[in-house]
């Protein structure tokens, strides 16, 4: 199942008709915040839509906080941001802007303004200062966090409750938080027997690397029986999807140097992601013989930049389109295998905490997203997002089976459960031009495990494809 198309129409009606942004993705940018030290810079965003808190820690924060009259001696109150009592311990929610020096800000908004005429900063792994401060906002003010709360694992966006005490200088002193936790589940339908998924990310075509070329070969090889032993072509078919998880296309297909040469000089030059492209259709046409496959898109892939990202167009694909075994399909994308519930993105998302958080770990970003219940909290501050107006399709509903994302640096999984009995699949699909790997998901029992293909003269066998038990 795709995002809803009927939204987006929605969406564009309401554009078409001069309706104002929402607070997620209405005119978001970087400017001055009212109360913050003369130094810090912050994301400024419009209030809070009282539903979204609402919705996201509605029952969350009475359970967390039950027990509230044995931390204080009386029962927690809930109170907005503007009408808490000072020295009496009560409840706070909102949405949590971040603060930022300028030694740290985000890309989009360099200090050294091209308008002075000088050079810009270079980009950084991580735009993180001991410095930075926690704001919480609502739709009234903004408060500032201090206590029992970890600034630099918080990102722009972020939906929590936290319970203590307004203080003397007007911060707000934690004792504890709670975020939304994981989402209602769902009834498990999966299969009694064996069945695979394969999920696999950031084929980097166009890179011009034989490596990555042969790996990719042997991964089709492999998914339709042709590779391997008796038993190896028996586990593959037991494979029932292939999912392929954005940046099928080379960073080094984007280069934009044609747009600073004299036209005459670029005249007879072809794009490189057209031939990229073609290499795409005839891999897409070897898997869609055998097996269905979904593709997505991904950062480098030809389609709009924003999330969610629409389906690559088929006529890029007219050999793999004739097939019906093939689904274009968007970024975040969700669907049902076999009674299993699937929910993943290309990675943008993760990519872009990573860098304003000090989470280091993928599954670790993974694991928070789905205990924040927001699928991508830093859009649109620092990652492009469509200006939703009347919903935001990246909250979560409902809990997913499987939670992945992909062009992660290394392959990574783990199962988490929740309280409501929910037990979730997270998966850190790598980046298989600089891996080779990829990994097949079991729908019995939710295992997962990577397989590799290797170059010649390699000394190991990760490649070994026998999966089913």
């Amino acid at each position: 199942m795709q995002l809803q198309p009927s939204i987006l129409q929605e969406i564009s009606e309401e554009v078409t008709a001069g309706a104002v942004p929402s607070p997620r993705g209405g005119g978001g940018g970087w400017a001055r915040g009212a109360g913050l030290a003369p130094a810090a810079v912050m994301a400024a965003r419009p209030p809070l839509p009282p539903w979204l808190s609402r919705f996201l820690l509605g029952r969350r924060p009475r359970r967390c906080w039950r027990r509230g009259e044995a931390l204080s001696g009386n029962s927690p109150d809930r109170h907005a941001a503007g009408e808490r009592p000072r020295g009496r311990p009560g409840l706070l929610r909102g949405l949590r802007p971040s603060a930022r020096t300028p030694k740290n800000p985000p890309p989009g908004v360099p200090p050294s303004s091209p308008q002075h005429n000088l050079v810009p900063q270079p980009p950084l792994p991580k735009y993180v200062h001991p410095s930075d401060e926690l704001i919480l906002e609502d739709e009234l003010q903004r408060i500032k966090l201090v206590g029992n709360v970890e600034v630099s694992k918080m990102v722009t966006g972020t939906i929590l409750a936290v319970y203590g005490s307004e203080q003397e200088d007007g911060g707000f002193l934690v004792e504890e938080l709670c975020f939304a936790e994981l989402p209602q589940p769902l009834p498990w339908a999966g299969p009694s027997s064996d069945r695979f998924v394969l999920l696999a990310s950031g084929l980097g075509l166009g890179s011009g690397s034989g490596e990555s070329l042969l790996g990719t070969q042997l991964l089709v090889d492999a998914v339709t029986g042709q590779l391997g032993a008796e038993g190896q072509q028996s586990c593959a078919a037991l494979i029932s999807r292939v999912i392929l998880a954005g940046n099928l296309l080379s960073q080094s297909t984007q280069s934009r140097d044609s747009l600073h040469k004299a036209r005459y000089l670029t005249r007879k030059t072809q794009a490189a992601s057209v031939e990229a492209v073609k290499m795409l259709d005839e891999i897409l046409l070897q898997l869609c013989t055998s097996v269905p496959v979904d593709v997505m898109p991904g950062e480098f892939d030809p389609t709009n930049y924003t999330l969610p990202q629409q389906p690559l167009h088929h006529c890029m694909l007219p050999l793999a389109s004739a097939y019906s075994t093939l689904q274009l399909v968007t970024n975040p994308y969700q669907a049902d295998v076999d009674g299993v519930r699937f929910l993943g993105t290309s990675g943008q998302n993760i990519s872009d905490i990573f860098k304003y958080s000090s989470m280091d770990d993928y599954l670790e970003i993974l694991e928070w997203t789905l205990r924040a219940g927001h699928i991508s909290p830093t859009a649109p501050d620092t990652l492009g997002c469509y200006p939703f107006y009347k919903s935001d399709p990246f909250i979560l509903t409902d809990c997913p089976h499987v939670y992945f994302c992909g062009s992660a640096p290394r392959f990574q999984s783990k199962v988490i459960t929740g309280d409501e009995g929910q037990r979730v699949l997270l998966v850190a699909v790598p980046a298989f031009s600089t891996t080779q790997t990829a990994c097949l998901v079991n729908l019995r029992d939710l295992s997962c495990q990577p397989i590799s293909f290797s170059g010649f003269g390699a000394e190991d066998d990760d490649g070994d494809m026998e999966v089913g038990q």
